[in-house]
């Protein structure tokens, strides 16, 4: 895992190449490099910050040069060893034990027919010594980030897009379109960059630039395809193995030469890869989170301790818990920066505090249960969604008798949240809507009216635009099945652009490499096998997945109440945070520049500190927008964390 970067004739290629790997130096302490070639009147410039998780030696060092071919690549091989016996069968001799070397060679027998083969996590740049040609490409699923921009016959490209501001000055314009989609969602959609002139390649494609500045673009796998072909197995009667399938995820996912560690909630997703990881590594470590006391005991948040005891003490894990108490108001503008985009979702602390935590016990590795829930129909607003169907059928007037009782109940009082309130009024938001419209609000942060009441009216049309958007997303299958309708749309939007860039960013924050066996290529073949009511069985979500952790957990582990992967917002909100909110309020930039209307953000506070509706999640996004736009928009390329 590292961060890579490059330039392909563009102006004084080696010292901008120099300044975007010097931006990613927290992605990989391990060593730097870089290489150079002439193309055409201009040149390539690669360059490499290393994590050295496989083969140690000087051998892995990247860019790694050979027979003409040049690559920077940042990402893990699960199939390196078959990939390596069948290009060693057909005579190549490799001189270490990388999987850098096996992609390299791959590359050079099949190009981007090799793309499919590859299992793993990945990003890289090839470039092509005869013919001039440089090479980008991204893993399947998204798991590895890759941004690059272009302007007149030039590229650069980088693992982050602070890495692109950074060398360009900070004279990069916020795109308007992702800050909307931003507020949204509370993160970025991964069709969408949050500077204008800067995109991300997509997951599951290539882009080759040529030395005459031709580019062609290449789609290799695209998940649409994937569950499509999984309807078929399925309606063919095909029932894949999936305790066999994951097993052998998780075992192909602890390949390293360094110590690998878990995460461990103490719920299914997280149980289930380090219970199957300590049959294979007896004694592996594993991190655990808590909070104080009374931040949640506010929140009302359940005690996810003792669960993630039991599972270490049933396999003989070694647990270390870290109660966190964190200091907010300076991790805040911290997080902002790591992140890169303007995200949301307080979990990246989360991430980010027990990598730090493993990476000072001398962890590199840790496995996740990330994108299960995607998958395999695990969110609460999966199982809401069915349940609305059956709320349709309810007659009109007595469905508005609930509303309106349901609106007259508080989600909070000074001492304490209510959590079944909140589920209510959220289900209540959604439930008497059709399925795409519903879906959508289920999971994001405002209803088109309540968009178009906070955002500057000029960019009323984006706001249609960024709706337009997920409804095409959402809509562009042919699947008869509700439940792997959500999972598709969840794995092709929620799952790179918030889940995988936030596990991305805040692990490599902490200089540490994130796996995610549930996200491998082979798992979601078989997720998309599997028929939706399979995946959500009576109140059941995940049904298939749990019937299939009891192979090796305990019931009370495989069938305990879903916890939640999250912070105690409405605590922080309440307490830490609320100088901050009045001033963002009063006198942000976000509302001095007119993006944000300050009277709908006055509402918001006010009702959420009366304790009628939550905004607790909305506040805190304002808040990670405002930091990551006040450096945006400083015109300086300074970090947030210098210019907060």
């Amino acid at each position: 895992m590292c961060g890579i970067a490059g330039t392909y004739r563009w102006p004084d290629g080696k010292v901008v190449t120099d300044r975007l790997t010097d931006t990613l130096a927290h992605r990989g302490p391990d060593g730097a490099g870089r290489y150079g070639h002439p193309v055409g009147d201009g040149e390539v410039q690669l360059g490499h910050r290393r994590l050295a998780i496989i083969d140690l030696s000087g051998t892995g060092a990247q860019p790694m040069v050979s027979g003409g071919l040049a690559l920077t690549y940042n990402g893990e091989l699960y199939n390196a060893p078959e990939l390596r016996a069948e290009l060693a069968a057909a005579g190549v001799r490799f001189r270490g034990t990388s999987d850098t070397e096996v992609l390299l060679e791959a590359w050079r027998r099949w190009g981007t027919d090799c793309l499919p083969r590859l299992r793993g996590m990945f990003a890289f740049g090839i470039f092509d010594e005869r013919t001039g040609e440089l090479v980008l490409a991204r893993d399947q699923l998204g798991i590895k980030p890759l941004f690059l921009l272009r302007r007149g016959g030039g590229l650069m490209f980088a693992s982050e897009l602070k890495a692109l501001a950074a060398a360009t000055g900070g004279s990069l314009e916020v795109d308007h379109g992702a800050l909307v989609a931003s507020l949204l969602y509370y993160w970025v959609p991964d069709s969408r960059c949050a500077f204008r002139e800067a995109e991300k390649l997509p997951p599951g494609s290539w882009m080759r630039f040529r030395p005459d500045g031709r580019v062609e673009r290449g789609r290799y796998w695209h998940l649409k395809d994937v569950a499509a072909e999984g309807r078929e197995r399925a309606q063919a009667g095909e029932r894949p193995d999936l305790a066999a399938i994951v097993e052998d995820s998780t075992r192909r996912h602890l390949l390293s030469d360094v110590p690998v560690a878990t995460f461990l909630s103490g719920g299914l997703d997280s149980s289930y890869l380090t219970a199957l990881a300590a049959r294979d590594r007896p004694g592996i470590s594993a991190y655990t989170i808590g909070f104080r006391a009374e931040d949640a005991k506010f929140e009302a948040m359940p005690d996810d301790l003792r669960y993630a005891r039991q599972v270490a003490e049933q396999f003989g894990v070694d647990l270390h818990e870290i109660e966190i108490a964190p200091n907010v108001l300076d991790l805040l503008p911290q997080m902002t920066y790591s992140l890169d985009e303007p995200i949301g979702d307080p979990a990246a602390i989360n991430t980010y505090l027990i990598c730090m935590a493993a990476r000072e016990a001398g962890v590199k590795v840790m496995l996740s249960g990330m994108g299960a829930d995607e998958l395999f129909a695990g969110y609460r607003k999966h199982l809401a969604n069915l349940l609305a169907l059956r709320y349709q059928r309810v007659p009109r007037p007595l469905r508005r008798g609930v509303h309106a009782a349901v609106d007259r109940l508080p989600v909070a009082t000074a001492r304490r949240g209510y959590r079944s309130v909140r589920f209510a009024k959220r289900f209540l938001s959604f439930a008497d809507l059709p399925e795409e419209t519903a879906f959508r609000r289920s999971y994001t942060m405002y209803d088109q009216n309540e968009l178009l009441a906070l955002v500057n009216p000029d960019l009323a049309g984006t706001v249609d635009d960024v709706l337009t958007e997920h409804a095409d997303v959402y809509e562009d299958n042919d699947l008869d099945d509700f439940v792997n309708r959500m999972c598709l749309g969840d794995a092709r939007m929620f799952l790179p652009g918030l889940n995988l860039a936030y596990t991305d960013r805040s692990s490599m924050a902490a200089s540490t490499e994130v796996r995610v066996p549930y996200v491998d290529v082979e798992v979601v073949k078989a997720a998309f096998a599997v028929p939706g009511d399979r995946k959500i069985v009576g109140r059941q979500g995940k049904a298939v997945l749990k019937e299939a952790a009891t192979s090796i957990l305990p019931r009370e582990i495989v069938y305990r109440p879903k916890g939640l992967f999250s912070a105690p917002l409405r605590a922080w909100m309440s307490r830490d945070l609320a100088p901050l909110v009045r001033e963002v309020v009063n006198d942000g930039v976000l509302v001095n520049s007119g993006l944000l209307r300050r009277d709908a953000l006055a509402r918001m506070v006010a009702e959420d500190a009366a304790g009628q509706r939550d905004f607790s999640k909305h506040l805190w996004h304002v808040l990670t927008l405002e930091y990551w736009y006040r450096d945006a928009t400083s015109g300086s390329g300074r970090s947030t964390r210098s210019a907060a």
